[in-house]
């Protein structure tokens, strides 16, 4: 992957795209590639077609996706699935059709299934039943996986498939009803502590456990991969660094600032009991995550503080 090739990022103006597209500026690259969803509509598959017609990207970061916690899973089964079936099946189809000479494509931690074994290695995928209450994501994310390995297969792509942990930093997204566990705690514990609230409450028991990663370190483990991995077998990146998600909400009470309690409401869901990924594979090839989960907490929030006027706008 060269600096002067055109590397188009789908989704760059979301977590991990934007992390994606710093690091490949940072690196000196002079042709990336980027669409905003007014620009292109990536469920559109002329306009998907066209796109590649006339850009003819040499290297594709396939970042966009519709995403969500629990409740945004279980409130909008429909639009997770199809949103993501179409823009990955757009995106991979007209990659292979206009020649472009690697892919990666996200896949989810999610797409293992619920009594995988812990920590979750790649061959896992696909032994046993998903988490009912991000089914429809995962089965999309999986059916992503899969035509990455046929169309290497059939046309002999180069389009590898990536599993990242749980991302989180800068540019997350921070709505109320549909962001991830870190974010939508971030917002709980910052809004708690302005309001000077006596407690704030969160969903389930607490006790599953999960793993993270700061979104620089997932971008920075996306570039190696794309300069040094070339199979079509999916490849986890995760920090190794587990956490359960009561120890993860006193972490974020302490990095806020928040001096009320913590209620949990065992009468929600908790999803799988522990998720965390086997990242040895790609440890053994040279790369290994950096940021640990309290300083990405830290900038995280800093960022938060600087943008959260804008957020609300």
């Amino acid at each position: 992957m060269q600096k002067n090739e055109g590397i188009y990022i789908a989704g760059h103006a979301g977590l991990v795209g934007t992390a994606m597209f710093n690091r490949l500026r940072d690196e000196g690259c002079t042709k990336v590639i980027t669409r905003s969803h007014k620009e292109l509509n990536l469920t559109n598959q002329c306009e998907v077609d066209n796109f590649f017609k006339t850009t003819k990207p040499e290297y594709v970061i396939l970042a966009a996706a519709k995403v969500g916690g629990i409740f945004a899973n279980n409130t909008y089964p429909a639009k997770f699935i199809y949103e993501n079936l179409s823009i990955q099946t757009n995106v991979i189809h007209s990659s292979y059709q206009y020649g472009v000479k690697k892919l990666l494509f996200f896949g989810s931690a999610c797409s293992y299934p619920r009594e995988c074994p812990q920590p979750m290695k790649e061959e896992y995928l696909l032994s046993g039943w998903l988490e009912p209450t991000n089914e429809p994501y995962a089965v999309a994310k999986i059916a992503g996986i899969k035509m990455c390995q046929a169309y290497n297969k059939q046309y002999g792509t180069n389009f590898i498939c990536a599993i990242p942990t749980n991302a989180y930093g800068p540019y997350d997204n921070f709505h109320p009803n549909d962001s991830h566990v870190i974010p939508s705690l971030i917002m709980k514990f910052h809004k708690a502590k302005i309001e000077m609230c006596r407690f704030i409450e969160i969903w389930g028991s607490g006790k599953p456990v999960r793993e993270f990663i700061y979104v620089d370190d997932l971008a920075e483990a996306c570039i190696f991969l794309m300069k040094n991995y070339n199979s079509s077998d999916i490849i986890n990146i995760g920090s190794s660094e587990e956490i359960s998600i009561e120890k993860l909400a006193y972490l974020i009470k302490d990095v806020v600032g928040y001096k009320g309690e913590i209620v949990f409401d065992e009468s929600k869901p908790d999803g799988a009991l522990r998720k965390t990924l086997d990242s040895s594979k790609i440890n053994r090839l040279g790369w290994k995550a950096k940021v640990c989960l309290r300083d990405g907490l830290k900038r995280t929030y800093k960022w938060y503080l600087e943008h959260e006027k804008e957020m609300l706008q």
